[in-house]
């Protein structure tokens, strides 16, 4: 089933234009920006952040499906987080070959060592999904991964709805822009941190970004800012290095950063290698964990999302054991997973190998980083098992089925390039939130979605990454 914007595609080229020039200002009037990238620490240069001129078309079903099992992952990265065991046994073969999983499981186990300082976990998450093509021409939704670290797009995409509504009703199709839903997801994540931030106790303590040096994606982050102080609740951008020159914890272990106190360390850094360029990067890292501030997310949290638990939970009998007496949870979390292999050594990695050599195209293979731009697909399959398949090296690496959504088509907004009507693909992210405190799961909710699409030539990356742009679903 290709799905075709039919009467957008049969409008004229003087329209298309007219429209994209419309879209463009919406976005611009709306706040959907991002600082140019040629100047990403200047504050005065900005353009709109690249999006799809018109909405994409979604069935109704499956995106009402990846809603309603939001509040399950976020259970399940919750309780994944608190399982040592667990969590030990399935990273044991990834940090015996990836260094950066294996020094994030060196601090986990300090942290264990220790006692964990407070009892308040703050988990902002982002599943993400594709609706892969069945031969009867439904669709069927299948994860992707689980984002537990600085999940991105909660801010711009509180502000698209309006921009694909404005852009209908000029096209004159007042129905269909009635069809987009409102969206609020920056709302619902800064609900979850004030909840923490509440729950911390002191109204003189900050909720601390901690940043990356220069950020063209400020505003994604700004709108959160901007929820959180409505609620009057002070926000703080720090970077590794000002944790470095002037973190500090008290005696009751109390976190202070240039002199003031932490609440809640929101970490939209911090996800990749190169985040730490140097020992005291890892040194600041170890004093925000130790620190009686509330972490999203807390080391362990951050394991909890790696490529390697997610292929793990597919293996039969493990979601059953986070979920005991919850048979329709556990069909609702299955139900979205795609084929997920190991590549540890043995017979069952061996067969793995196999598969992924003799018909690459039909999987993606996957190193355990985030940030996007990271998956290997098709010929270089080969080219980089080939090289690794009879060491342990590949134990650095899951496969995963390739997913194959309906191509769409439509037109990307991006600045300085073409205006060209593509076959597009898009994947559905979905939001969710959760305090705990102690025992007591203070709240657990979906708070919105987000919608990408790029064109279909690219295979990996995001809209940070410069590949895919931001969408809205048009539910069918």
């Amino acid at each position: 089933m290709e799905i075709h914007l039919s009467k957008t595609v049969m409008m004229n080229d003087t329209l298309i234009k007219e429209l994209a020039d419309v879209a463009k200002d919406a976005a611009l009037l709306q706040g959907v920006l991002m600082r140019i990238q040629e100047t990403p620490n200047s504050s005065e240069l900005v353009t709109y952040a690249p999006f799809t001129l018109f909405p994409t078309p979604v069935p109704k079903a499956v995106f009402l499906q990846a809603l309603a099992v939001q509040t399950h992952y976020n259970t399940l990265v919750d309780k994944i987080s608190q399982d040592t065991d667990f969590l030990e046994e399935a990273l044991s073969s990834t940090i015996a070959v990836d260094d950066f999983t294996a020094r994030l499981f060196k601090l986990h186990q300090q942290i264990l060592k220790e006692g964990r300082s407070q009892s308040i976990v703050l988990g902002l998450n982002r599943s993400d999904y594709m609706l892969d093509q069945r031969d009867d021409g439904s669709s069927s939704l299948k994860q992707i991964e689980i984002n537990t670290f600085a999940a991105s797009f909660g801010g711009l995409s509180s502000r698209t709805p309006d921009v694909h509504r404005h852009v209908l009703k000029v096209a004159g199709r007042l129905e269909e822009s009635q069809n987009i839903l409102d969206n609020n997801p920056a709302a619902g994540l800064a609900r979850a941190v004030a909840k923490a931030w509440e729950l911390y106790g002191s109204e003189r303590a900050v909720v601390m970004f901690l940043v990356e040096e220069s950020q063209r994606n400020i505003f994604d982050q700004r709108y959160i800012e901007s929820e959180l102080w409505k609620r009057n609740i002070p926000t703080k951008r720090k970077r590794f290095d000002d944790v470095c020159k002037t973190g500090s914890l008290d005696q009751d272990k109390r976190l202070f950063v240039d002199g003031q106190e932490v609440a809640v360390v929101y970490f939209r850094n911090g996800y990749m290698p190169q985040n730490y360029i140097s020992e005291q990067t890892w040194d600041a890292r170890l004093l925000m964990e130790r620190s009686l501030a509330v972490k999203c997310p807390d080391i362990s949290t951050h394991l909890a999302g790696t490529k390697k638990v997610q292929q793990v939970l597919t293996r039969p009998g493990v979601l059953e054991k986070f979920f005991p007496d919850q048979p329709q949870v556990v069909e609702q979390i299955r139900a979205t997973f795609a084929g997920l292999y190991t590549l540890d050594m043995g017979p069952e990695g061996d067969k793995t190998v196999t598969m992924a050599l003799e018909e690459p195209d039909r999987y993606v293979l996957k190193p355990q980083r985030e940030g996007g731009g990271n998956n290997i697909y098709g010929s270089e399959i080969c080219q980089v098992l080939q090289g690794v398949k009879g060491s342990t090296e590949r134990m650095a690496y899951i496969l995963m089925d390739k997913i194959h959504p309906a191509p769409v088509q439509n037109y990307l907004l991006r600045r300085d390039a073409p205006l060209q009507l593509n076959n597009c693909l898009s994947e559905l992210g979905v939001f969710g939130t959760y305090v705990r405190q102690g025992k007591d799961m203070v709240m657990n909710e979906c708070v919105g979605h987000l919608l990408r699409t790029k064109s279909s030539e690219h295979s990996d990356g995001g809209v940070a990454a410069g590949v895919a742009v931001l969408d809205n679903p048009l539910l069918i």
